[in-house]
């Protein structure tokens, strides 16, 4: 137990002296043309806030996009058509046909686009129907 709050301890300072470090870096880069585009996309099993997080990315979309994400350069071009509203990224209906097992997949975006904040995020009934509902875009593709 003394183990784990030691180690609890030393992560919660690392994580703080990052968290000063980024907002040090974030006040210099204020002064920039381009207004911040950042996100974090996650895909988990579960339908919580708190899902078991299966993959995510990172995605930067100014002023070049950029990111662990494997098509960032596609992924940001849609996210500017849509003006950054991720809920249009599955407005397209698709003729694929899904079973109704419930195996709850959450997807959501954390971060900022265009200077804006945004928190979205997306729950499906399973694997099968989140692939069908966002078979048109590449931003929850990875």
């Amino acid at each position: 137990m003394r183990h784990s709050l030691k180690t609890l301890g030393a992560a919660a300072l690392a994580a703080a002296a990052c968290v000063t470090t980024l907002a040090g870096t974030a006040h210099a880069q204020s002064t920039s043309i381009y207004a911040p585009s950042a996100l974090v996309l996650t895909v988990g099993r579960g339908d919580e806030t708190a899902s078991t997080v299966v993959r995510a990315v990172t995605l930067s979309c100014a002023p070049q996009p950029r990111g662990t994400h494997p098509a960032s350069q596609a992924a940001c071009a849609e996210l500017k058509a849509v003006g950054g509203d991720l809920g249009l990224l599955s407005a397209v209906p698709t003729d694929q046909r899904c079973s109704f097992l419930w195996a709850p997949v959450t997807v959501t975006a954390d971060g900022v686009w265009q200077g804006r904040r945004v928190a979205w995020r997306a729950t499906y009934g399973n694997a099968c129907q989140m692939e069908a509902a966002l078979s048109e875009s590449s931003v929850f593709n990875f």
